[in-house]
């Protein structure tokens, strides 16, 4: 099979492939080392990649096992480029930063450890923001991630790499993680599949702080709700070193079943969840033209609002993300030569978590289960809820953030992802689904989000809703 096609099969159907021994995994590795070579120099996903000739042989062995009868799982001969923020056994953890130690990881974060049992075989990193820090991937280490479609724009992030990689054809599934929409908004810049799942899904990293970490989230991406939904069942699963992992076993990633349409499901559309808060032009459009898609499978769809105060929701946002980074980066505030060199961003984080005290977070808190409850009392009424994914479309690449959304100044680096911020607080399984292009081609996505621990209820309808809207047959230029 020509490698073109070969990479344009879903990672389903290579899997079913690969474990009929019709098609190698030593040709799906030569086939995707191949287009990294073509493409990576130009829109920069992958980083830290492996040695070819290792990585071929590496694929052989699986080719081996398959003839011995012996298969790993649902990955089993993927190629598979780990998120930089996370840990791959072999590979150096850079998090986009300078500072951090450049001695290979001598094991495998959680998630990474569970796609590896399954078969996958890594080759490298993908490419991240500074700690993962600002929805827009660069970096001093490794430079700027391109936007698969536009390769001027931004790619998102912070998941970007993962983001780029799968648009392209590089990989047929990869990992992020989202805090503040880090696998959605790369995932609707890049016309590709990301979800965040359920709060406790996918357990975190158990030598990490395990209680007070409640806002981001490792989970899968796909080009394919499908391959989106089985690349969450590699990951997710109960771990007692995990304390707030969720028990609920998913099925196994070979029994997924996503079949059935919208019929009498109701979705409550959201919109900009708040009257003042600003979208590009083009965005609530394309949203609202989603709307029929999914009235054509069969859902009743109704407008609807989030009835917390806007500020309230961005307190709970601010407090606690700064408790969280401030936590984890504080000790280089200590270090000036070291502060000084992480970005602005970081920096200021770091500086707010300062001025935290008890009184602060408590009343944070409050407002985070305020969220939560406001989203119980719509899902009294709908099934499930609807909003864009991002404010803007994706911007200049050599911007640092956006200065403004829609004439609206942003006083801090993330304000323009503040559409994300509820879901997150809320702990909600939220999937981005295509919504389709603005003007000149710029693609955007759809937060689709339901009650806690309702994933694939959620991919479910995703599933339904992504084979009626027919945006994933749109590649991007570079393939063409």
């Amino acid at each position: 099979m020509p490698s073109a096609e070969l990479l344009d099969l879903s990672a389903t159907e290579l899997s079913r492939r690969i474990a009929a021994r019709s098609v190698s995994c030593h040709e799906l590795m030569q086939a995707s080392l191949a287009r990294i070579e073509a493409l990576n120099p130009r829109f920069n996903a992958i980083v830290s990649l492996r040695e070819p000739g290792v990585l071929l042989a590496e694929a052989r062995e699986r080719d081996a096992e398959l003839a011995r009868g012996e298969r790993r799982g649902w990955m089993h001969g993927f190629p598979l480029a780990v998120k930089d923020l996370s840990h791959a056994a072999g590979l150096p953890t850079s998090m986009g930063s300078p500072l951090p130690p450049r001695s290979p990881a001598r094991t495998d974060s959680l998630h990474v450890a569970r796609m590896r049992a399954a078969g996958a075989i890594v080759i490298g990193k993908t490419n991240t923001p500074e700690f993962g820090l600002g929805s827009h991937t660069y970096n001093t280490v490794f430079g700027i991630t391109r936007n698969a479609y536009a390769p001027e724009r931004s790619a998102g992030g912070s998941s970007g790499g993962a983001a780029v990689a799968l648009a392209l054809g590089m990989l047929p599934v990869a990992d992020g993680s989202d805090m503040m929409g880090s696998l959605r908004n790369p995932a609707a810049f890049n016309n590709v599949i990301g979800m965040r799942p359920s709060r406790g899904r996918v357990p975190g990293d158990p030598e990490q702080e395990l209680f007070f970490q409640q806002l981001g989230t490792e989970g899968p991406m796909g080009r394919t709700v499908e391959d989106t939904a089985r690349l969450l069942a590699v990951q997710a699963g109960f771990d007692a070193r995990v304390p707030l992992s969720s028990p609920q076993a998913l099925p196994s990633a070979d029994a997924i079943a996503l079949d059935g349409d919208g019929k009498g499901l109701r979705i409550g559309w959201l919109g900009s969840l708040w009257p003042g808060l600003p979208l590009a032009p083009g965005i609530r459009e394309l949203g609202e033209k989603a709307l029929g898609t999914f009235r054509a499978i069969g859902c009743e769809v109704e407008p609807c609002t989030l009835d917390v105060p806007r500020e309230h929701n961005w307190r709970a946002w601010l407090r606690l993300r700064q408790l969280l980074v401030g936590g984890k980066l504080g000790a280089y505030l200590s270090d000036p030569q070291l502060f000084a060199q992480l970005k602005p961003e970081a920096q200021w984080e770091i500086e707010q978590s300062r001025h935290l005290d008890a009184a602060s977070l408590y009343q944070a808190s409050l407002y985070r289960s305020n969220v939560y409850r406001a989203f119980l009392k719509l899902f009294e009424r709908f099934d499930f809820v609807l909003a864009p994914t991002a404010q803007v479309f994706p911007f200049d690449a050599e911007l640092h953030w956006p200065a403004d959304v829609a004439g609206v100044p942003s006083d801090t680096y993330h304000r323009w992802m503040e559409i994300v911020t509820p879901f997150t607080l809320a702990g909600l399984p939220t999937l981005n689904v295509r919504a389709g292009f603005g003007e000149g081609g710029l693609p955007m996505g759809l937060q689709l989000a339901g009650p806690i621990h309702a994933d694939l209820d959620v991919l479910r309808l995703g599933h339904a809703y992504d084979q009626a809207c027919g945006w994933g047959s749109h590649r991007p230029s570079a393939l063409a």
